[in-house]
């Protein structure tokens, strides 16, 4: 003997809600998503701060000649001597054109 039972179906409006509950979670979830990496890809600054490793290591071994400046990608890169009593020093910066971030630091010159 067979066990048969019935099980209720659901009307047709309770599967609609239900899809677009399930949609908009979906949606909302995305759009943080993508805020998030949109976030992070314009601040991540590696590829600046490597050429301004590069601009450090070529100041060092006295292959640059101050003041220095240039543009890379949407980052503008200065470098502009700064005397103090103390010694010989540069400052560094680069200032992005979109955002406004910028990243400053200071070269001790080898005489």
């Amino acid at each position: 003997m067979a066990l048969l039972k019935k099980i209720k179906a659901s009307s047709l409006m309770e599967t609609l809600v239900a899809t677009v509950l399930i949609v908009v979670v979906f949606m909302i979830s995305s759009m943080v998503l993508n805020n998030i990496i949109a976030t992070n890809i314009r601040q991540n600054t590696d590829k600046v701060e490597e050429r301004m490793n590069v601009l450090e290591y070529q100041y060092h071994h006295k292959v640059l000649e101050l003041p220095y400046y240039e543009d890379y990608e949407s980052w503008e890169i200065s470098i502009v001597a700064d005397i103090k009593q103390t010694g010989q020093f540069a400052v560094m910066t680069a200032e992005q054109t979109k955002t406004e971030m910028s990243i400053t630091k200071s070269l001790i010159g080898e005489d």
